[in-house]
């Protein structure tokens, strides 16, 4: 709040509230809306803005003050439980409001013919998605602006919903939204680990040393920029279900991790690549300010055909990112084209933000990727647009890695600018020589405890040969199929037998391609 806002704000609060005032108004909230005020996820100034918004309401309503003040709130924050409650506890001050209601607008659902002023014949207009604004044109956004502003100085309180950049974003659109309008910010926060360990504990009946049991699980599981609520909700389901904690799996480290890259067969440029890069961020973080070394853009292109590794390396990439820091939790959300794009006019920005929603933290990895590519087609524009505008704004909290074939991904990058300008590195998974598949046989039998004969392997080999250059090859994919058909071939070839070196062996005629759909 700038200086003469906050000159303004202090003669109409007055001064600040003393502990027994806090204490009074404190009480007076609490019994009026049958809520803990002081249980609300906000911060600390956060509570003492919304009491002090509380009593000048009363103090307007008695008519101890003239000044009116329109309250219209920023309420940073995607906690539904927390906008709920702060809407409960202002509606309460009815005679303040026009009514006791609240309607509520998402920006996707934003059109030319919206009634903006309709809306505003109720006491709290909600406005969420704030994003979405971004994708209207021009003359959209004028006109929604413009009725918009004309119902901001009435008596109805106006509450954006969305996170800090969203709702900063949005208010850049017009000067006089966020230097004349929206003087107030509410921030939501999230709870600690006693707090998460006391909701819990409050749902579910657990014994002394199960109790030790969930404390430790939410110590080593709950982090602060987690969404608490459902992590919260599916903890408390999960032990309802299973009457007991779940087990914690352990993380990797990263010398773990690379031990199992190391274990892939041949891909050499790119775990090259992955450690460069880990080597750079170690150094930034070693450093600190020491070296001007620019933002690591984490943004990344995956080039290669079908069957080279690209999911298996993004899988591994996400621990070793999480271990760095990088991002916030370990988890890889894999879609396509038709997870981001609808099929009716409006819907394909929703879509595609409740997929980049559920990767915020962690690493979307969108395969064939290429099929986003235009085509004079607005839905595929508009699911683009959404994850270009995510990709900026959420670098500190999200990896977008595109993949797919290399030819049809570079013509893809080679038309839209917009997210090769974002993209801070472009990894080649090159095909698999024939050795490297025969390698990556050997692999999947050894591991599976089997044995192989040299004739078993040979005949491997010439299978791998004769289909290398067939189109569309699945190089590991393929040897993967060969593998399960010659494990299938095998149980039926030795059903009969009881030695169990002979059980364990596979032999040349277990080796078998039969029904495995290979394209000419």
């Amino acid at each position: 709040m700038n200086d003469d806002l906050r000159r303004m704000y202090d003669d109409f609060f007055g001064t600040p509230l003393d502990i027994a005032k806090e204490k009074e108004i404190t009480e007076e909230i609490n019994n009026e809306s049958e809520i803990d005020i002081d249980s609300i996820l906000l911060d600390e100034d956060s509570l003492k803005l919304l009491k002090k918004i509380v009593e000048y309401m009363k103090r307007y309503n008695d008519g101890l003050i003239k000044n009116y003040i329109t309250f219209n709130i920023m309420l940073n924050t995607d906690n539904q439980e927390t906008i709920d409650t702060v809407i409960k506890i202002l509606t309460k001050q009815d005679r303040y409001l026009n009514n006791n209601k609240t309607s509520k607008l998402s920006l996707y659902n934003l059109e030319k013919n919206t009634n903006i002023n309709e809306l505003y014949k109720n006491g709290i207009v909600i406005l969420s998605n704030l994003q979405a604004f971004e994708m209207k044109d021009v003359e959209e956004k004028n006109l929604f602006l413009y009725n918009f502003k004309n119902n901001l100085s009435g008596k109805s309180i106006t509450i954006l919903t969305d996170t800090v950049n969203n709702i900063n974003s949005f208010l850049t659109y017009d000067n006089d939204l966020l230097n004349r309008y929206f003087t107030f910010r509410l921030n939501g926060i999230n709870p600690g680990v006693q707090d998460v360990y006391n909701e819990v504990l409050n749902k579910v009946e657990l014994n002394e040393e199960n109790n030790i049991k969930l404390l430790d699980y939410i110590k080593e599981t709950y982090k602060h920029n987690t969404n608490y609520t459902s992590y919260r909700d599916k903890l408390i389901e999960y032990i309802s279900f299973n009457d007991e904690i779940p087990t914690i799996t352990k993380t990797k480290t990263n010398e773990e991790i690379f031990e199992e890259l190391n274990e892939l067969i041949g891909l050499e440029d790119v775990k090259n690549s992955l450690k460069d890069l880990v080597n750079l961020i170690s150094l930034k973080d070693k450093t600190k300010d020491s070296l001007k070394i620019k933002d690591i853009n984490l943004h990344m292109v995956f080039l290669g055909n079908p069957g080279t590794g690209k999911t298996t390396v993004a899988r591994l990439l996400s621990g070793i990112l999480y271990n760095l820091g990088y991002i916030k939790e370990d988890k890889l959300i894999e879609v396509s084209s038709k997870d981001l794009v609808a099929e009716y006019v409006g819907q394909t920005a929703p879509k595609t933000n409740a997929v980049i929603e559920r990767a915020k933290g962690g690493i979307l990895f969108i395969d064939e990727a290429y099929a986003l590519a235009s085509d004079n087609n607005s839905y595929n524009d508009e699911a683009i647009a959404t994850l270009i505008k995510a990709m900026e704004d959420n670098r500190d909290n999200l990896v977008v890695i595109f993949a797919g074939y290399t030819k049809e991904m570079n013509k893809f990058l080679d038309s839209n600018s917009g997210i090769v300008s974002r993209v801070g590195y472009t990894l080649n998974f090159k095909d698999y020589t024939s050795d490297e598949l025969l390698a990556i046989f050997k692999q999947m039998i050894r591991k599976a405890g089997f044995k192989i004969t040299d004739g078993a392997l040979e005949k491997a080999k010439n299978i791998i040969n004769d289909n290398l250059n067939t189109k569309n090859f699945g190089n590991a994919r393929f040897v993967r199929n060969m593998y399960e058909k010659t494990v299938v071939k095998h149980a039926t070839n030795t059903k009969d037998k009881k030695r169990k070196d002979k059980l364990v062996t596979i032999v040349e005629d277990d080796i078998n391609i039969d029904n495995l759909i290979v394209n000419q």
